[in-house]
């Protein structure tokens, strides 16, 4: 096929950009099919599939549809197809595939990847994010969207609503029945006297874990007797704490389970919240706070409870160190991601133990407002401590999230202290630059906007306007190395080392220079930028490579 009529092929079936259609011209696959989120194959695939489907066209230019081909290294369709599936979390196999053409007379590659439409209630992830499509972006699924996806029909299932045929109060433990009414009457004030009257089933049926006289899992998770848990076999309800010294070695532990409505105190009284002192002679808060708050650590583990997946057969663990506690349970994070939980300004409109979480919102232990997450993170704020590290593994299906007890970098706390008018999101973005990890483009823009950050995407630091605000000499001395020297510096440097060595080699060069480059470059960006610094040297006429392939000094 010749390329004028590829090109009619292109324009005639794949017309426009939209949601289901996306042009990219990735002109080399090397990189391109797991490199950085939302600028890759893996991210728009997401994106397409989380909309109805649809076609991502590669090799052409994505304003004109002008064809410019694609090198696909060492991938072939079969292996491509491979790649998707196992990059991309919930993609369905079925009716995955990539058609090729390769034109005759200009030897250009396009590929036209087709992309199903996602599974009922399964979101596609790729870099444990869910994508979406809109205008001309490619953005973190919105709320919306995710909840038209987890609601669409199919099968629904609550393993926390199956009844227990087998089970009667008997197996529920005593003391639990009357902490749930306790907290019942807390809940409903106004019906307080009324709920005295009721007998323990009547009470049940109320606070929703049971059903006409019957007891369901969630009645069994949260009130039974601790030798009631074959009930519910070969489900896991068990909380592990572990304590975990300076050594990393484990130094302590202990196995929690059932009536979890009484457990979960027994669970957070292992945890030592000891006394922290911040920065004494401070102004703004007390000099000794506790490591942690207490509604945070107590409204993760009882999220762990309400979201866990009791099908995989996994305990919900707190692993405490000297200044950390981290809580994981198993499941998928159903917000698709921390941002949209802290967006989220209604009730969730989707659980994956509804009755459970029924229970838990009865009993006072979680709400329904959908406020907890982002509570947490303000409290650390508020605290100025570092964000909680939430790490969302959707094809291991497994969500952690790392509460920190400590000013783990005093660099953060003052940059907060001096800043205190930065929005929760803003602190949250400034953290993650602080702990050298990559935040996404639209929020470097705007810390860049506000000038708190420079720096090549995506290896960020914190501004010259944040460091001098702050007045910390640390912080001085880490701008300076992270922002280096201009390229004059450099250059000069090259000319002394060619005039006193009469030529290097451009290992020799990269040896001299790495290490005097900001860290904020990777490796790659080093070697770039020695090579873009030789050109400009090569092109003033300064400098030239011999025969024998070494930089030498021209001449005069």
């Amino acid at each position: 096929m010749k390329e004028v009529i590829l090109q009619q092929y292109l324009q005639d079936n794949y017309p426009q950009e939209n949601a289901h259609c996306e042009w990219k011209e990735f002109k080399n696959l090397k990189n391109s099919f797991c490199g950085y989120e939302k600028d890759d194959v893996i991210s728009y695939v997401s994106a397409i599939a989380n909309m109805e489907g649809g076609n991502l066209i590669i090799g052409v230019h994505d304003e004109t549809l002008k064809i410019v081909g694609t090198d696909t290294y060492n991938y072939d369709r079969q292996k491509a197809t491979l790649r998707l599936a196992e990059k991309c979390v919930n993609l369905s196999t079925e009716g995955l595939s990539i058609d090729e053409f390769i034109t005759d007379d200009t030897n250009k590659k396009v590929w036209v990847i087709k992309i199903p439409k996602h599974k009922p209630k399964l979101p596609v992830y790729a870099h444990n994010k869910a994508w979406q499509r809109i205008e001309d972006s490619l953005v973190e699924i919105t709320q919306e969207r995710l909840n038209a996806i987890l609601e669409e029909n199919s099968p629904a299932f609550d393993w926390s609503a199956e009844i227990v045929e087998e089970a009667s109060l008997e197996d529920l433990d005593y003391m639990a029945l009357e902490k749930a009414r306790t907290e019942f009457k807390t809940v409903h004030p106004r019906i307080a006297d009324e709920i005295d009257t009721w007998d323990d089933m009547e009470l049940l049926c109320r606070a929703g874990v049971a059903n006409k006289g019957k007891l369901t899992r969630a009645a069994i998770l949260l009130l039974g007797k601790s030798t009631s848990i074959h009930l519910i076999q070969p489900a896991v309800a068990t909380i592990t704490w572990v304590l975990v010294d300076e050594h990393n070695e484990k130094a302590d532990y202990e196995h929690f389970t059932i009536p979890l409505i009484l457990t979960v105190d027994a669970a957070l009284s292992k945890i030592r919240n000891l006394n922290q002192r911040i920065l004494p002679g401070g102004t703004l808060f007390p000099d000794i706070v506790k490591q942690y708050d207490e509604y945070s650590i107590r409204e993760i583990l009882h999220n762990c409870i309400a979201h866990q997946d009791y099908t995989l057969q996994e305990r919900i663990t707190m692993v405490e160190t000297s200044d950390s506690v981290t809580f994981s349970n198993g499941g998928f994070f159903l917000p698709g991601s921390v941002r949209n939980a802290i967006e989220q300004n209604g009730p969730q409109k989707f659980y994956r133990n509804y009755v459970l979480c029924q229970g838990m919102v009865n009993f006072n232990m979680i709400d329904t407002i959908g406020r907890g997450i982002r509570k947490v993170f303000t409290e650390q704020k508020k605290r100025f401590f570092p964000m909680p590290d939430y790490q969302i593994d959707q094809a291991r299906k497994e969500v952690s999230v790392k509460i920190y007890g400590k000013l783990i970098d005093e660099k953060y706390y003052r940059l907060l202290k001096a800043n205190q008018d930065l929005s929760l999101y803003d602190c949250i973005a400034l953290d993650l630059v602080q702990k050298h990890e990559v935040i996404d483009k639209d929020m470097a823009n705007r810390l860049r906007k506000l000038h708190l950050i420079e720096g090549r995407y995506p290896k960020l630091f914190l501004s010259e306007y944040v460091v001098k605000t702050t007045d910390n000499n640390e912080l001085k001395t880490e701008y300076i190395k992270n922002r280096s020297f201009n390229d004059n510096h450099f250059k000069d440097m090259i000319i002394l080392y060619l005039r006193s060595f009469k030529g290097a080699t451009r290992a020799e060069l990269n040896t001299l220079l790495e290490s005097k480059l900001s860290d904020v470059l990777t490796a790659e960006q080093k070697i770039r930028k020695i090579g873009n610094l030789l050109s400009a040297l090569k092109k003033d006429g300064i400098i030239e490579l011999s025969e024998k392939k070494k930089w030498i000094l021209v001449e005069v």
